[in-house]
C-alpha cells in the first residue's frame, strides 16, 4: 500500500484521493484505513519509506571511488524526492508530531554522519575543499529546490545549479 500511496500522492499531492490509493494497491478503502487511520498516517509512512531509502543510499556512498560523483548521485536522488513529494511534504510539515520529528531526526543524523564521513575522506585525499559539511550540502540543495517555482523544467534547472555547486567543491 505504501508504494501505491507513494505513486498516487506523488502525482496528486496532499489532496490526492485515498480511494485512488486503495484502488492502485488493489485493496478496499476499509483495508487502507485499518492500516492508516488517517491521511497524515499515510503521508508519514510514504515519507518514512523514502527517507529510509535516502539513509541507505547515504550509508552506501563509496569513499574509494569518485566522491563528487557519489555526492552528486545522492543529491540528485534527494531532488527527485522533493520533486515528486513537494506538495505532500508541505502538508506533512503541518502534521509533524514530536514523536515523528524525533524519528526523522534520527534518520537525518544517520544521513549527516554518512555524508560527513565521505566528505572528510575526500578532503583528506585532497579531492575536495576542506570544511564542507553535510549540512552545507543539504541547505544548498533545499535552497535551490525551493527557490524555483514548480514547472516542466524545474528539475532540470535545479540539477544544473546543484551540479555547478558540486563542481565548486573540487579542490
Amino acid at each position: 500500500m505504501v508504494e501505491a500511496a507513494k505513486d498516487v500522492l506523488g502525482r496528486g499531492g496532499p489532496d490526492a484521493s485515498l480511494e485512488a490509493v486503495a484502488r492502485q494497491a488493489n485493496v478496499g478503502i476499509g483495508t487502507l484505513y485499518r492500516h492508516f487511520p488517517n491521511r497524515e498516517a499515510l503521508f508519514h509512512a510514504v515519507f518514512r519509506r523514502d527517507l529510509q531509502d535516502l539513509v541507505e543510499m547515504a550509508e552506501g556512498l563509496d569513499p574509494s571511488g569518485d566522491p563528487l560523483a557519489a555526492l552528486r548521485g545522492w543529491l540528485h536522488a534527494n531532488v527527485a524526492l522533493i520533486e515528486t513529494k513537494r506538495g505532500m511534504l508541505g502538508a506533512l510539515s503541518l502534521v509533524m508530531t514530536e514523536e515523528s520529528k524525533q524519528a526523522y531526526a534520527e534518520d537525518s543524523d544517520r544521513i549527516s554522519a554518512a555524508v560527513n564521513r565521505l566528505l572528510a575522506r575526500a578532503a583528506a585525499n585532497g579531492q575536495i575543499r576542506e570544511g564542507v559539511t553535510a549540512d552545507d550540502l543539504l541547505q544548498t540543495m533545499y535552497a535551490l529546490c525551493y527557490a524555483r517555482e514548480p514547472g516542466p523544467d524545474w528539475r532540470q534547472q535545479v540539477l544544473r545549479l546543484l551540479d555547478i555547486f558540486v563542481d565548486g567543491l573540487k579542490r
